[in-house]
């Protein structure tokens, strides 16, 4: 069970900046919409408290309004979505049992939530063993429908295909030598970690040091030591983290003189790296879903961007508030398509979705995956601010 572990008061004042948006945990109003129809209850577990707080947050507030914008077009079938946005705690167990309510006592005909592999791996075998679809919003383990089942789908790409991009783009542009740092407590991290090592060691790169910590450790020096150790420094730092310790790991590391690249996953697309470690946070990329800016060349991201800020008075604060959104518009469309809100209908319609157009790249799943290839981008933090530093299709992926 992964304890709260909020980035001390940095970390709240965050959390009280996006509770004035955060969506409560009642369900999103629904207009009224043609014959009347009964709604159609859709569950919405997010980790809107604790230390996925900072992703969760954005990821609900993304998916609210797209609810919004289809009830507002008239719905799904003639009937408005009722989206059911419940908080559960950054707490595998909390999540459990919220997402039991929602399909025993709240009838959901499907479930869209988490940004983390460990949350969908508590709650996922529920909705399996229901037969109600479930869509993780941005959990990204590629092994996730094989652990989980056949009625699970991710909005994102795999870990796999973002470790290759990310071990490619820094082998290309930093050197062939790399540190490896990972969270040991968590499936997202140990399973990136794992694939970016299996790449960039294919590509002819050479991992100098390996190292982990345990999730809840905030004092990193024991592995700061190793690295100052070293004869010679690496190319650059690839470090697997959760949202809530990258910027506390930059931050330590480059205290104590470690100025290199560090290169990391989706876990650092959140405001945290910038408040927590400031101008520390230079010289740092790493691989994501999307830039999300209102001058961005994507005509959908600007018109995402738009809509978020008309909304909740800010622009996207972290990437998954682009997928939650996304994630929304692909079970309606799957819903439209099945002309019913049977689980097994809900399930064959996604896996016939073609060429989706979605914030965060077109949207394709299969009989045979349920895991759409996407692009990756990769920012850079430069300024102050998240940057492109490159669009990019792995060469080659890992195997799940």
């Amino acid at each position: 069970m992964r304890l709260l572990r909020p980035s001390g008061v940095l970390f709240l004042a965050f959390v009280i900046a996006v509770a004035a948006c955060a969506p409560a945990a009642t369900p999103t109003a629904a207009p009224a919409t043609p014959a009347g129809g009964a709604p159609i209850r859709i569950g919405a577990p997010f980790n809107l408290t604790g230390g996925m707080a900072s992703i969760d947050v954005p990821a609900a507030n993304g998916a609210r309004l797209a609810a919004e914008e289809i009830n507002a077009a008239g719905g799904v079938l003639g009937r408005p979505i009722e989206l059911l946005i419940r908080d559960t705690k950054t707490d595998p167990a909390t999540a459990a049992t919220v997402v039991t309510q929602l399909i025993e006592q709240d009838k959901v005909v499907a479930v869209i939530g988490f940004n983390d592999s460990d949350y969908v791996l508590a709650t996922g075998p529920i909705c399996q063993r229901a037969g109600v679809p479930f869509i993780t919003v941005g959990a990204t383990s590629p092994r996730l429908p094989g652990q989980v089942g056949d009625m699970l789908f991710l909005t994102p790409f795999g870990d796999n295909v973002q470790a290759a991009v990310g071990a490619e783009f820094a082998f290309e542009k930093f050197g062939k030598t790399a540190y490896l740092l990972w969270d040991k407590g968590a499936e997202y991290t140990t399973v990136l970690a794992k694939y970016f090592k299996e790449r960039f060691t294919e590509l002819g790169g050479t991992i100098v040091l390996e190292d982990t910590y345990q999730s809840g450790d905030k004092d990193f020096s024991a592995q700061i030591a190793k690295v100052k150790a070293l004869p010679q420094q690496p190319a650059f730092y690839y470090i697997s983290a959760l949202p809530d310790d990258v910027g506390t790991i930059v931050k330590q590391f480059r205290n104590a003189g470690i100025n290199g690249p560090i290169v990391g996953g989706d876990g650092y697309d959140t405001p945290l790296l910038l408040q927590v470690a400031g101008p520390a946070a230079e010289n740092v990329f790493f691989t994501t879903h999307s830039l999300l800016t209102a001058d961005s060349p994507n005509e959908r991201v600007r018109k995402f961007v738009t809509a978020y800020k008309q909304k909740y008075g800010t622009e996207p604060e972290a990437v998954f508030a682009a997928l939650g959104y996304d994630t929304v518009y692909v079970l309606a469309e799957a819903i439209r398509r099945a002309g019913s809100t049977d689980g097994q209908a809900i399930k064959k319609a996604l896996e016939n979705i073609r060429d989706f157009p979605a914030v965060t790249g077109v949207i394709n799943y299969s009989p045979q995956s349920h895991i759409p290839q996407k692009g990756v981008t990769v920012i850079e933090v430069k300024g102050g601010k998240f940057t492109l530093a490159a669009e990019r299709v792995p060469q080659k992926v890992p195997a799940p």
